[in-house]
């Protein structure tokens, strides 16, 4: 049941892909000041990170929030 989301900035890209990309962008010790979470400050890892991210809603809402907001436009 797969439904097209065209004005969803975050279609078609995966959780890894979104955390990724920040780190890319901001760095594990940039990111951990934008978000304050344990699994961006202590022993980070995208491994760790996707873990956390997936059992934690709120987490990962910030996590997608920021990406929106800073990488979204340069796919």
């Amino acid at each position: 049941m797969s439904q097209e989301q065209p004005n969803n900035p975050l279609h078609g890209i995966t959780l890894e892909q979104v955390v990724t990309r920040l780190v890319e962008h901001y760095g594990w010790e940039a990111l951990a000041e934008q978000i304050n979470i344990n699994c961006f400050k202590k022993d980070p890892s995208v491994k760790s990170s996707l873990k956390f991210l997936r059992k934690t809603p709120w987490a990962r809402d910030k996590v997608e929030a920021l990406y929106v907001s800073t990488l979204s436009h340069c796919k």
